[in-house]
């Protein structure tokens, strides 16, 4: 079962990743590592006997300080591995969306290739080796995230996810998470499960939630308002950077032309002979030095991929907030309502709307009498007394969730500063690098034509 619940654990994730978070240890990540290595193809039968073909991931974990209070009881041996799928790695994310609303979950690495330079991937295989890959890094990402949150690095079924062999899935089903999932969160989350939402109805949704809302939080709306950009703005990225690799992919091997003719050319000369030859050689290195560029390129994408996905986390944080507040507007107008009604009972008037079933019982057998109009009045009292118990509970439940969510989203903007800022400065150096590489074939080639 997951310590989902308890104040203390909140306050822990609260600091983590925090600059003061480095004098003190605040997550499991500061006294282990984990590793997701060895991508291997499988092929197995469903329930329903249907074959299929998936991949498994070695899941390795070393303890750094095995005398460390953070460790939790079931961590006995120092190392420790095992195979998981990648649907495994969906079924903990999904545990802790549920039992964590309040956090910003890391995102897991796509299924299938989208937004990616395929010169080199094999297309939209998704067993190809560079994709998988892929994936296996993003995973890792996906552990190291999880393990490195004060809060949910201490969670009982992530530690069975780096341990438990048998039956971990079992015991993700025993802590009923599924049920735990609102109802109407469900509902919003619908939309989200599809490969392809139409973009209109999920507009027209989120239009519907916010108008159902008569005082919407500034905060989250600015906060999906941001959630929003930061996808729009990703993609943008991503996109023209597939655009751009696709060109340089040309441009380069465009060079190895260069290098055939300067190579065949070469033969039927003698004192330019060798000139030519040398120069013919350096553009065929720099034709096939734009495979392992656009590899290294791919790395950076993945990592801002990671971020274009965070968007939804985000998004699932004012999703609840506005489930919450609904839920705390619905018991206000209840509460008004049945006190109205109240009123109105102990004034003896009735309330009057219209052709109604009531009003035609009153006018053919009478108006109660003050015997039954007072056990109504009580029967009033004591929901009116209920309803404001509902109304303080939700009340506490919002704020607390207010308090809680944007405490962690404060430390998500920290951490996308740190991640961002290390990706587009990596980003910059291997163009540099690119740049160089030009310069060099140039300058090189410069000197064989000199020398002929």
């Amino acid at each position: 079962m997951a310590d989902g619940g308890s104040d203390s654990a909140q306050e822990v994730g609260s600091e983590a990743s925090t600059p003061s978070s480095a004098k003190r240890v605040t997550s499991l990540l500061s006294v282990l590592e984990i590793s997701v290595t060895e991508p291997e193809r499988r092929t197995g039968v469903t329930a329903i006997n249907m074959k299929e073909t998936y991949t498994v991931y070695l899941v390795e974990t070393r303890i750094t300080d095995m005398k460390s209070e953070l460790l939790p009881e079931t961590f006995s041996d120092e190392t420790f591995s095992l195979w998981r799928r990648y649907s495994e790695f969906e079924l903990l994310r999904n545990y802790l969306c549920v039992t964590y609303p309040a956090v910003v979950i890391p995102p897991l690495p796509e299924k299938k290739i989208h937004m990616m330079w395929q010169k080199l991937s094999g297309g939209e295989d998704k067993f190809d080796p560079d994709f998988i890959e892929r994936r296996r890094a993003g995973l890792e990402s996906f552990l190291l995230r999880v393990a490195a949150h004060g809060q949910l690095s201490q969670d009982k079924i992530f530690h069975g996810f780096l341990h438990q062999d048998e039956g971990w899935k079992e015991a993700v089903l025993a802590t009923g998470y599924q049920n735990k999932m609102d109802s109407r969160l469900k509902t919003l989350n619908a939309q989200y499960r599809l490969k392809n939402p139409d973009r209109r109805f999920q507009d027209l949704k989120t239009l519907n939630a916010q108008y159902r809302l008569k005082n919407p939080d500034r905060r989250f709306q600015d906060l999906k308002n941001y959630s929003n950009e930061l996808e729009a703005n990703i993609a943008n990225l991503l996109k023209i950077r597939e655009r751009l690799a696709e060109r340089l992919y040309g441009i380069h091997k465009i060079h190895a032309n260069y290098g055939r003719v300067f190579s065949e050319w070469s033969g039927i000369e003698k004192e330019m002979g060798d000139g030519l030859q040398s120069a013919g050689h350096f553009m065929d290195v720099y034709a096939a030095s734009i495979d392992s560029m656009l590899e290294e390129e791919d790395t950076y994408a993945d990592a801002l991929k990671e971020y274009l996905y965070f968007a939804d986390a985000l998004r699932s944080i004012c999703r609840k907030q506005e489930l919450l507040q609904y839920e705390v507007e619905k018991l206000e107008d209840q509460l008004v309502y049945k006190k109205a009604q109240k009123q109105q009972m102990e004034q003896g008037v009735d309330v009057k709307s219209g052709f109604s079933l009531k009003g035609m019982t009153t006018k053919l057998f009478g108006a109660d009498t003050p015997e039954i109009r007072e056990k109504k009045i009580k029967q009033l009292e004591e929901q009116i007394q209920e309803t404001e118990e509902q109304l303080q509970a939700a009340k506490w439940e919002l704020s607390t969730y207010i308090e809680r969510s944007l405490q962690d989203v404060e430390r998500f903007k920290r951490q996308k500063v740190r991640d961002l800022r290390e990706i587009f400065i990596n980003y910059s150096i291997m163009q540099i690098k690119l740049c160089k590489k030009g310069i060099s074939l140039w300058n090189n080639t410069k000197e064989c034509f000199t020398k002929m």
